[in-house]
């Protein structure tokens, strides 16, 4: 049995029926300038979250992006081979990776994420300034609200 909205209160489609294909399209924008970049979303998504915090384990970079551990190796592998990245032993503990970009991982970095959010700010464009800045401040907030859970 559904709910019907209080009085003054107007039915809504519900979220992930509006988030999930705002995220694909995004996605498949992002795609044309990651592949110009020479990166995967994976990859991206690694050296985005590598400038978060400089040096972290593998095992805590896949639990930020939320990916199988064992499925970002061939990322990092590839990453590091392009010397994006470094994978150093970890002084207390000799299983564990320390992970941290180089200069040209930062530089690649930042020059896709130029790119993408070049092609967001069409999207973004759309909207009214305060909205816009509306929109930013509630999606910040609820990206970080999903992190802490």
């Amino acid at each position: 049995m559904s709910e019907k909205p209080t009085p003054g209160e107007e039915r809504r489609p519900d979220l992930a029926a509006m988030v999930v294909p705002l995220g694909r399209a995004l996605m498949a924008a992002e795609r044309p300038a990651l592949d110009a970049h020479g990166l995967t979303m994976w990859a991206y998504a690694v050296l985005l979250h590598l400038d978060e915090a400089p040096i972290r384990t593998q095992a805590a970079l896949a639990e930020a992006i939320r990916a199988d551990k064992t499925r970002i190796i061939s990322v990092l592998d590839d990453l590091e081979a392009r010397e994006l990245i470094r994978r150093v032993p970890d002084p207390q503990d000799r299983r564990a990776r320390l992970l941290s970009l180089t200069q040209e991982g930062r530089r690649l970095r930042d020059s896709a994420q130029a790119a993408v959010q070049r092609n967001e700010e069409r999207l973004l464009a759309r909207l009214p300034a305060a909205d816009r800045k509306g929109f930013l401040r509630a999606l910040q907030t609820l990206a970080e609200a999903t992190r802490a859970d």
